[in-house]
This record gives structure tokens, C-alpha cells and sequence, in this order.
């Protein structure tokens, strides 16, 4: 049984294939910047598998190697992004089993349109909750007690002194 010499990889391929990973590296930090929304994680595999395949081909010598070699590497990687696949699947739409109602959207739109709609009915005295809601009452001032509202009444009254 003889064995194959290994091939050498002559230094200028190593070297386009080196900046080609500078180059998409480089590349990944300029897509994780921009806000491509539900691109963002196929875009960043995309690289990754492109990254990975120069590596495999050109570093590990796959490219000039058995083809029965770059099968196995072809099946094993189709079968690693159907698993990423599913498991992408499962985690994107953990949250939503809790939102399952009888009412449709409109409808629930519609409710909560009716209730802001009754909330504006409501008179200061209504919506007093706090002591210092009966007492801005009580004083004839504004019922508004809010947080930002006591900040700037608060500020008001330091500036004042």
C-alpha cells in the first residue's frame, strides 16, 4: 500500500488566503455594527462558513486531499447547520406559547382602545392614589404626580430659594 505525498501549498496561496480572512474578519465587525435586523445572524454564519471553508480547504490541505475526505467534511457540516437550524427555530419562538388568547387582535386592540377612552372620563379626584395627590387636591394644584413631575417642582423650588 503506497501512501500519497503531501501536497505543499505554495506561499502566495497561503498568503491571499491569510488576507482573505483578515479581510472577512474585518468584514464580521463591520456587519455586527450595522443594524440589519433578523439578518444579522444568518449574515454573521454566512462569514463564518465562508471563513472556516478557506481554513479547511487551504490550511488543512482538504482541497487536494481524497474527495471521499471532502464528503465526510460536506455531510458533517450540512448536518451541523440543520441541528443550528433547529435549535434557532426552538429559541426564537419560546416566548410566544404564552400568548396564545381566544380574542383576535382587533379585538383586543379594540378593548384596549375602549379603556383609555374611559380613563380620560376619570376627574383628578378619581385618580387621586397618594396623600400628595389629596393634598395637591386639597391646595387646588395640578393632581399630575408624576415622577418627572415632582423632579421638576422639586427643582423649581431649590432654584427659588
Amino acid at each position: 500500500m503506497s501512501h500519497e505525498s503531501h501536497h505543499i501549498i505554495p506561499f502566495k496561496t497561503l498568503a491571499t488566503v491569510f488576507a482573505s480572512l483578515i479581510g472577512l474578519t474585518v468584514l464580521t465587525v463591520v456587519a455586527a455594527q450595522l443594524p440589519l435586523g433578523p439578518l444579522d445572524m444568518p449574515v454573521a454564519i454566512l462569514i463564518a462558513v465562508v471563513k472556516a471553508s478557506l481554513v479547511v480547504m487551504f490550511f488543512m490541505a482538504l482541497k487536494y486531499d481524497k474527495p471521499v475526505n471532502s464528503l465526510t467534511f460536506s455531510v458533517g457540516t450540512l448536518f451541523v447547520v440543520i441541528f443550528i437550524t433547529f435549535t434557532l427555530f426552538d429559541t426564537a419562538f419560546r416566548g410566544d406559547l404564552g400568548d396564545v388568547s381566544a380574542e383576535t387582535v382587533d379585538e383586543i386592540t379594540q378593548q384596549e382602545t375602549e379603556a383609555s377612552e374611559r380613563q380620560k372620563t376619570f376627574s383628578a379626584e378619581q385618580m387621586a392614589v397618594s396623600p400628595a395627590d389629596y393634598e395637591a387636591l386639597r391646595n387646588g394644584e395640578s393632581s399630575d404626580t408624576s415622577a418627572a413631575s415632582d423632579t421638576t417642582a422639586s427643582d423649581t423650588t431649590e432654584t427659588t430659594e
